[in-house]
């Protein structure tokens, strides 16, 4: 599907919390009502240096007695505004959240539900806080697929089966092109497993080494998996990337977590914090000081942050990375100059670069060659006062290791790996704060020994 085959936008009013979408690289607004715009109309070809962000109103965060979090803030997510902009009636848009719910636990076991999130007392004494502060541990390993990573990919859903039944898809549903994903864990098998449900067809894109198990994994889920080996006549980044682009350039459509490649992964991940945020807004004080949230691609922490300080609570973000590949923290040095993150964002080759080396950490899932949401990383960063930690290889496995032997928690290595930035910032936080981590997502085979 190419960008001129595209439903032209409604020009119907939104509800106020949602506004639009604004390219933080060059200022262009698309409207909320517009179907199917992925990306910025200025990033042509293979330029991603362009994300669109959401603007909203969130604040004062409400929430309604449902247990899906999708409908219990439904009228904050900007799929729901799109739908308000094209008819959709308040009933029909719970019952096809309802709908493509019931489906999707049909093949995972489970729905979308509010995840735990309160202090974990072991750990809390291990790392040495007193019993006024300590760590809130908001646990998704028993989330759809094991992972956050579906909450990012249910809203890219929900866009895209609206636009369906609103007429506004150029495809009808016994013809769908393929959805496409670049990853090589927990993003790849929810997105695979919400294809499943569906019965969409999907194409996964995985490095030439992918873990065999994880392989089969998607290929039960009838995910067409496809190997990419680095090229070298390809430019610098990682190459499951490069032909994942080639796959959305002839049509297929981008359903991943990074936000230049589809924005509306962004809107679905704004659960999490909505639902720490709530449960911060009725904590005796003190308030959550600080977040540790791992990086790879940055659509998680971005999406958290901005959820999460919609309540009001301007909680520190410190975006945790592994020192096997970091760049993320050349970003955050290399935009300091510039006034704002977003003004950085026009200097977007100068700030944000692959990283140099070949990736490699314990904590595989956050191997990103890039921070592909790293604008709006760092605009929570700024606006939080929080700053960029990067974790040594021994705090990644201490941090394994102290979550499974505190908690009971089967976190991977990478769903414990802002555990990890706390360890490395440990120092640097007082015994009486209470601070937040997330373990995003469950082990699913038992990590290789040094």
């Amino acid at each position: 599907m190419t960008e001129s085959q595209l439903p032209r936008a409604n020009p119907k009013a939104v509800p106020p919390i949602v506004r639009g979408l604004r390219c933080a690289a060059c200022g262009t607004r698309v409207e909320v009502a517009t179907p199917l715009t992925w990306r910025c109309p200025n990033a042509k070809g293979n330029d991603r240096h362009h994300v669109l962000l959401i603007e909203s109103d969130v604040a004062p965060l409400r929430r309604t007695k449902h247990t899906n979090p999708f409908i219990a803030f439904r009228r904050y997510l900007a799929w729901d505004a799109f739908a308000v902009a094209h008819g959709m009636s308040e009933p029909d848009r719970d019952a096809l959240i309802e709908e493509l719910d019931a489906r999707i636990a049909k093949v995972a076991g489970t729905g979308f539900v509010f995840t735990p999130f309160a202090r974990a007392d072991k750990l809390s004494d291990a790392l040495g806080f007193s019993l006024n502060g300590g760590v809130w541990v908001k646990d998704e390993t028993h989330n759809v697929a094991g992972s956050q990573k579906s909450r990012h990919l249910f809203t890219e859903l929900l866009h895209l089966v609206a636009a369906e039944r609103l007429n506004l898809a150029p495809w009808k549903s016994n013809a769908r092109p393929p959805l496409a994903i670049a990853s090589c864990g927990n993003a790849a098998f929810a997105a695979s497993t919400l294809a499943r449900a569906l019965e969409w067809p999907i194409k996964v894109f995985v490095p030439e080494h992918a873990d065999a198990a994880l392989v089969q994994r998607l290929r039960d889920l009838r995910a067409d998996v496809v190997h990419c080996p680095r090229r070298s006549a390809d430019p610098p980044g990682d190459p499951c990337v490069h032909r994942f682009r080639e796959a959305t350039a002839s049509g297929a459509i981008p359903f991943g977590v990074q936000g230049p490649e589809n924005a509306w992964c962004l809107d679905g991940g704004r659960t999490i914090g909505w639902e720490m945020a709530y449960v911060a807004e009725h904590m005796e004080p003190p308030l959550i000081a600080r977040l540790f949230v791992q990086v790879g691609g940055g659509a998680f922490a971005a999406s958290l942050a901005e959820g999460f300080h919609a309540g009001g609570t301007r909680a520190a973000l410190h975006a945790v990375q592994a020192e096997g590949c970091a760049p993320l923290a050349l970003a955050w040095q290399a935009s300091a100059k510039y006034p704002t993150a977003v003004a950085a964002a026009a200097h977007w080759r100068e700030c944000m670069t692959p990283w140099a080396k070949t990736p490699q950490s314990f904590a595989d899932g956050i191997l990103d060659d890039e921070t592909y949401d790293w604008v709006s990383v760092c605009r929570a960063m700024r606006a939080s006062g929080g700053s960029p930690v990067v974790a040594s290889e021994r705090y990644v496995r201490e941090a394994y290791e102290l979550a499974h032997r505190t908690t009971g928690i089967d976190v991977s290595p990478t769903g414990a790996s802002g555990l990890a930035g706390l360890l490395a910032a440990r120092d640097r936080v007082a015994d009486d704060e209470r601070v937040a981590i997330v373990f995003s997502g469950i082990r699913r085979e038992t990590p290789k020994p040094a």
